[in-house]
């Protein structure tokens, strides 16, 4: 090891790892390419309906400049055009790169540290898994996740799971020395002395010597060759099939419109430019832009309220979430455990402290996770000034805990030479490793009747919200070989241990809360039935139905999905069961989001909809989640809850909006297409109309949302949208109907000689009652009575629409072939777009009647 990585077993010194930092990089795998700002920018031009409008410049570079004589040179198109592709280029970059730098700010927040030896140093100590370099060596423990490949040089029962590298969820053992020598084939995942970046330690300890870091890790490789790609998620294939839709109606549209105004007009040309800005006109070019949007300003406003996002998709599952399960310790209860008893076998008082003395071995000498309970009995010898019984005893060995057994042993000696393995653990699995009871001294056989005896104390203490631990113990043993799990057997029981964790003051309020907006609680606990149900009664949870782990255990999916759709509370849980509950309700139609921050909550975290960890989590469990509190409390969640759903509803505001125009304007372009002979708008007309409609979408992200919108989950529903492009789209076509026939009987603009009124007159009502659908469709109430749009939206859809108004008496309007209005055109304006408002509001008003839901 010296030789191969130059290093000691006591780590690299200061000037070493600067070296090497230089050398090797940070230890990061590469999760999304770099960004570069250029790459970004030009990426930005590449989208179909960019490509659109980048066509349309070209066309009109050749019609309007390279192909007539200088004086009647046309520029004007193509400026406008020019700067639609600019200002939506822009809009695009920035939303992207603002969201990335975001994005990266908040997953900073989170960090997952390593436990290093460096300096010649004989402890160890933390640091960011990002600094560590090739012959860096690490204490690796219960619990944590290995940072870096690594070759073990020392282990005790170290066993990893690599699900997240090969899929399997049993853990495998690891050894510094190879099982099997000679010529090996098959994966280098099956290296017994090697550990992988990414596996995670289930139990045992170990340290190991890093031979790669960052992208030259086995992870890393992995992480190359699929870096960008994600896979997609309801709400990403809902947006996609969004677009695609309104793409299918441009392919349907820009044929017809070419050949209907082909027809009538006679000017093929004209038609073509006219069906092809029809197209840019029905094509949602600012979709991915406020989307983007919505989801990083989401993300950063979650930020302040303690909730960082790891994954920005991962918000709408969160607004949409109506299931959440949570473990019981640290969210439901302060996680400030204190030992509160310590008694003997037969329930009386440990006044020698024995119970205490062997429980204090037990969590000092034990090198895997120290849990709150250890940290509890610690705590409480330190403050009897016990600490000094460290130094009369000398550990031998150790069996760690796991999550099956749910007990662990280490192996002591005293400086007489009595050797005694010192146990501690879940009652029931204690006493069934023991034989043997402790009583004022003398030791008898554990009988039936003092079996139940036990169970009595012990319930005894958890209907008090108690968790109880028992600690037994085996003297004068002798081996020459380790000690495994097969000593635990013949056990003397000495006492219990129980510690209290007492409920939050916040709890109750964030589950009635959760539950007044449509999510309902389940709690999913490792722990004793009677402790669960006792603290979920003072937290307002309702403990009529229970199920355990071996209940469980015992049913068929079909029995325990029906099951856990009415039990609220679950007990004596294994993780696979936990799991097993998730995906189960999964199966029924739920989202659901999964509390947990223990190595046993991982596989949950992944399997769940949404999957919630807290930043002092056991690093796995970070790895796993999509969503980090800083802080763990219900309320905390609740707050990120309340935002999910508003940038959910934000976003889905510019869907519907969008998609309902449009549709709506398909079948005035066709009437209007059919029946007017000149064409209703110029290309160019329709290019800046879009333009000035795209910029007052702009600040939806920004709008606020109908507090009866947030008190239910929201989940994409595609088959709403289409019932609402339906019934919503052809309002506006009747209104813009009705223009057509004021615009040809009152204004007499029956002629081409008189297009260029009509087409100012069908400009300006068109881009006013575009906007207006904003305001019309963000809420179920009376727009500006009931309910009123954030300042920034209602503030720049009035500016555009008062530029919309103003443009035809301008220099600029002129240019692009509007024409000033007759005063005498307001009127039967103000009287169509009111019109178009009331009768919107009467339809939204049984849409809503009908089918129960808006946006």
């Amino acid at each position: 090891m010296n030789t191969y990585f130059q290093t000691t077993s006591h780590g690299l010194t200061h000037e070493d790892i600067k070296v090497r930092q230089r050398l090797y990089g940070t230890n990061e795998i590469i999760h999304e390419q770099k960004q570069n700002p250029i790459l970004m920018f030009c990426k930005a031009f590449i989208n179909p309906f960019i490509g659109v409008l980048m066509a349309l410049v070209m066309v009109s570079l050749v019609i309007d400049v390279l192909m007539v004589t200088p004086e009647e040179r046309e520029w004007t198109s193509i400026v406008v055009i020019t700067i639609m592709v600019l200002l939506s280029v822009i809009l695009r970059f920035t939303q992207e790169w603002r969201s990335g730098k975001a994005s990266e700010t908040l997953k900073k927040m989170v960090k997952n540290t390593a436990s290093v030896y460096r300096d010649d140093s004989l402890s160890s100590r933390e640091v960011n898994i990002t600094e560590l370099v090739p012959g860096d060596v690490v204490y690796l423990s219960a619990g944590d996740m290995v940072p870096a490949d690594m070759r073990i040089i020392e282990s005790k029962d170290l066993f990893v799971s690599q699900s997240s590298l090969t899929g399997e969820s049993d853990a495998i053992e690891k050894q510094p020395v190879l099982q099997r020598k000679g010529v090996r084939s098959g994966s280098v995942l099956e290296l017994d002395n090697i550990c992988f970046m990414g596996s995670n330690i289930v139990s045992g300890a170990a340290r190991g010597v890093v031979f790669a870091t960052g992208k030259h890790t086995y992870l890393g490789t992995i992480a190359r060759s699929i870096a960008g790609v994600r896979a997609q998620t309801a709400f990403d294939k809902g947006i996609s099939n969004v677009s695609l839709l309104l793409i299918r109606f441009m392919l349907v549209m820009v044929p017809f419109v070419f050949l209907v105004n082909g027809i009538t007009k006679g000017d093929w040309f004209e038609a073509f430019i006219f069906a092809v800005s029809v197209a840019v006109g029905l094509t949602p070019e600012m979709l991915p832009m406020i989307v983007t949007a919505n989801l990083s300003k989401g993300a950063l406003v979650m930020a302040r309220k303690k909730t960082i996002v790891k994954n920005l998709n991962a918000i709408q599952n969160f607004g949409a979430m109506n299931i959440l399960c949570t473990d019981k310790t640290g969210t439901l209860t302060r996680d400030q455990i204190i030992l509160e008893r310590y008694i003997n076998s037969d329930g009386s008082q440990d006044d020698k402290k024995r119970v205490l003395r062997h429980a204090f071995f037990n969590s000092y000498f034990q090198t895997g996770l120290k849990n709150l309970m250890d940290r509890a009995i610690l705590s409480h010898v330190q403050e009897l000034g016990m600490e000094h019984l460290k130094e009369t005893y000398t550990k031998i060995d150790e069996i760690p805990f796991d999550f099956t057994r749910r007990r662990m042993s280490v192996i002591v000696e005293d400086k007489q030479g009595k050797c005694q393995i010192i146990t501690k653990g879940a009652v029931e699995e204690m006493l069934a490793i023991c034989t043997h009871t402790e009583d004022n001294g003398a030791v008898y056989r554990l009988t039936e009747e003092l079996r139940e005896k036990a169970y009595k104390i012990c319930e005894r203490m958890n209907r008090e919200g108690m968790r109880v631990l028992a600690v037994a113990h085996k003297s004068w043993v002798g081996k020459e070989e380790e000690f495994s799990v097969a000593d635990e057997s013949e056990m003397v029981l000495i006492g219990y241990l129980a510690f209290l964790d007492p409920p939050k003051p916040s709890a109750a309020n964030a589950i009635h809360q959760l539950h007044e907006h449509g999510v309902e609680v389940k709690v999913l606990s490792g722990d004793n039935t009677a402790v669960v149900k006792t603290i979920c009664r003072q937290v307002g949870v309702n403990s009529a139905h229970t199920l355990t782990g071996t209940e469980i255990e015992a049913m068929s999916d079909e029995e325990l999905k029906e099951k856990a759709l009415l039990v609220k509370i679950f007990a004596k849980l294994t993780p696979m069961q936990k799991t097993r509950i998730i995906t189960l309700l999964q199966d029924s139609g739920n989202t659901v989001g999964f509390l947990g921050d223990g190595i046993n909550d991982a596989s949950a975290l992944r399997q769940s909809d949404v999957g919630i960890s807290v930043d002092t989590a056991v690093d796995i469990a970070k790895e796993s989640a999509d969503i980090i509190l800083l802080e763990k409390d219900l309320m905390v969640l609740e707050a990120g809850v309340i935002e999910g759903r508003k940038t959910f509803g934000n976003i889905m505001k510019y869907i519907k909006m969008t998609a309902s125009s449009n549709f709506g304007n398909m079948f005035s372009v066709l009437a209007a297409s059919a029946f007017l002979p000149f064409l209703p708008m110029l290309p160019i007309h329709l290019l800046v109309q879009n333009l000035l409609y795209d910029v007052s979408q702009t600040t939806i992200p920004f709008d606020r949302m109908d507090p009866e919108y947030l008190r239910k989950p929201r989940r994409w529903d595609a088959s709403d949208l289409s019932r609402f492009m339906i019934c919503i789209g052809p309002i506006s076509s009747i209104f813009d109907i009705a223009l057509f026939w004021v615009m040809w009987y009152v204004f007499a603009c029956n002629s081409p000689e008189h297009q260029a009124l009509f087409q100012s007159g069908w400009f300006v009502e068109g881009l006013l009652s575009q906007t207006l659908i904003v305001h019309m469709i963000r809420t179920r109430k009376i727009p500006f009575v009931q309910s009123r749009a954030s300042w920034p939206v209602t503030g720049l859809t009035m500016l555009v629409m008062g530029t919309g108004i103003l443009l035809p008496f301008t220099g600029i309007g002129s240019s692009i072939g509007l024409v000033p209005l007759p005063w005498s055109y307001f009127p039967w304006l103000i009287g169509i777009l009111l019109s178009y408002c009331i009768l919107t509001q009467f339809i939204k008003n049984l849409y809503i009647k009908h089918f129960t839901r808006w946006l």
